[in-house]
């Protein structure tokens, strides 16, 4: 059986972090027996001291105390280094790994087909890349924790040992109950409640999302009651599968508890007879050998969501990312509603509302499926080419413009990551952009706030505008560019894009509904509404 994606990458990380990885597992390894070592030592130490001060003053005197402090010392001090170079080294390994995987699953949500990715809520997506990939960091932190429990075991059979057989055996069989009882729970209890948690997780924040997005609309309509209750039940939902996986970690503490004390008192019961002394050391060494297994059924614990948050990775995942293409032209010819245009023309599509205007230009960008032999650019019929070589044709500035959460200067690099400065001023000059952004205090340095909303709605439009500007591409897709401006504002943008035209020979596809930048364009495209 072949990998899935997300193994295919896991296993890339691992080998990449290897060093790190190896490192965690030593320290592990050392930390269980260290542990198992000190507390086993410790009781031995404890007790024979007593019996030795019970049997008067020679035997004490006799008592070699320095090299059972000694070690006991030494094993206290490997105990706390190993520990902090476990943790230290194993997490710093997972993190660089996720920090790895989610420009990955970014690039792979890019190159899904059109029709997937739009089903994608904006909510989901952030769920998959930030709440599902911190999921699989079990993936990598518990690669250490089977190191640990056997070496927790093995110092605790050496131990039990030195009392006989038995106490060693009921060691053994105690941890292998503990590992067995664990596994089954977690299979029974806390898979099902992991999966329900990144499940319902996602929901809440789908939810979120879209009732964030919709708050103006929400307050004008005093639904703000509706957008608390629906949270409220996503919410809840929430609280219900983490109260079954508490409920799951609370059935598998309890039997280890059980497996140890049963542990404890065999160990001791058996040890007897080789006195006291030994007695402690084999109980204590039991009690560390069961605890020592605990490490394992913390992982199994966390299977249940990590095995839920790699199906819902694995099927983005399946979408290789493409490299980004040139086109080898400086034009391409389009085809689209039943006619050709050649390269560097200038196309208005106009069109009742619903008729399907801003749905063509999506479509030319591929963001949505197309039917084999609608639309054929230079030549070729778009629904066979590859999504990157579409995309990298066009230079889109949709009626909804979508900014990020940053600068002026960060959302115009989208479009262009080493546009200078000098580019960007073109291009915001070229979008009747530049003067709002000369009078902010910081110039390209503006902060928008999410989604540009310290910008009115024209300027974000405007500056969607720039960016497009910014990407070198044979044709630019314009949907109302000059929707929410003023006359003369309109004017001045649209004698700039003629401007623009004129230098760069790019071909023009422009959605309006106004007449004036219809006017600026050579032929018209009328569509249909479609019959009710």
């Amino acid at each position: 059986m072949s990998p899935s994606p997300l193994q295919t990458l896991i296993r890339l990380q691992r080998r990449r972090h290897a060093e790190g990885l190896w490192l965690a597992a030593i320290c592990a390894a050392v930390v269980g027996g260290a542990s198992t070592l000190l507390l086993g030592l410790s009781g031995w130490f404890i007790t024979a001291s007593f019996l030795a001060g019970l049997a008067g003053l020679a035997s004490a005197q006799a008592f070699n105390v320095l090299l059972p402090s000694a070690t006991i010392r030494l094993l206290a001090i490997l105990r706390t280094g190993a520990r902090y170079g476990e943790r230290l080294s194993g997490h710093a390994a997972a993190l660089k790994s996720l920090a790895a995987i989610r420009p990955v699953l970014f690039s792979a949500l890019a190159a899904a087909p059109p029709a997937e990715a739009l089903s994608l809520s904006g909510g989901e997506a952030s769920a998959r890349l930030v709440q599902d990939v911190d999921a699989i960091e079990t993936r990598f932190v518990r690669l250490s924790a089977p190191w640990g429990a056997g070496a927790a075991v093995t110092a605790g059979l050496g131990l039990g040992a030195l009392a006989g057989w038995g106490p060693a055996l009921a060691i053994l069989v105690s941890a292998a109950a503990a590992l067995l009882i664990a596994r089954a729970l977690a299979r029974r209890f806390s898979a099902p409640a992991g999966r329900e948690i990144q499940t319902r997780i996602g929901a809440l924040k789908d939810a979120t999302a879209s009732l964030s997005a919709a708050a103006p609309e929400l307050r004008a309509f005093g639904l703000e009651a509706y957008a608390r209750q629906t949270l409220a039940r996503r919410g809840e939902a929430v609280d219900q599968a983490r109260l079954a996986a508490a409920r799951a970690r609370g059935w598998i503490a309890v039997s280890q508890a059980t497996v140890l004390g049963l542990a404890v008192v065999a160990a001791v019961l058996l040890a007897a007879p080789a006195g006291a002394a030994l007695a402690a050391l084999a109980g204590l060494a039991a009690t560390m050998a069961v605890e020592g297994v605990g490490a394992m059924a913390s992982a199994f614990d966390q299977d249940g969501a990590a095995d839920q948050a790699a199906e819902r990775l694995d099927g983005v995942l399946r979408h290789a990312p493409r490299p980004a293409t040139e086109t080898d032209l400086p034009g391409l010819d389009l085809h689209f509603a039943g006619q050709d245009f050649s390269a560097g023309s200038r196309i208005a599509i106009t069109g009742a509302s619903g008729s399907g205007k801003t749905t063509l230009l999506e479509r030319l960008m591929a963001l949505r499926p197309s039917k084999a032999g609608d639309l054929r650019l230079g030549g070729h019929d778009l629904a066979g080419l590859d999504l990157a070589r579409v995309r990298a044709a066009f230079a889109l500035a949709p009626q909804d413009a979508a900014l990020i959460a940053g600068t002026v200067a960060d959302n115009l690099r989208l479009a262009a990551p080493d546009a200078t400065e000098e580019a960007m001023w073109a291009a915001l000059t070229d979008a009747a952009l530049d003067t709002r952004i000369r009078a902010a205090p910081a110039g390209l340095n503006t902060w928008l706030g999410d989604n540009g909303e310290r910008l009115s709605g024209g300027e974000r439009r405007r500056l969607s505008l720039a960016r497009a500007y910014l990407r070198p591409a044979p044709w630019l897709l314009l949907d109302e560019p000059t929707e929410g401006l003023d006359a003369a504002t309109e004017t001045r943008l649209l004698d700039r894009l003629i401007a623009r035209l004129d230098r760069t020979g790019q071909g023009l596809v422009l959605v309006s509904h106004r007449p004036s930048p219809v006017a600026i364009c050579e032929r018209t495209v009328t569509l249909s509404a479609p019959s009710t």
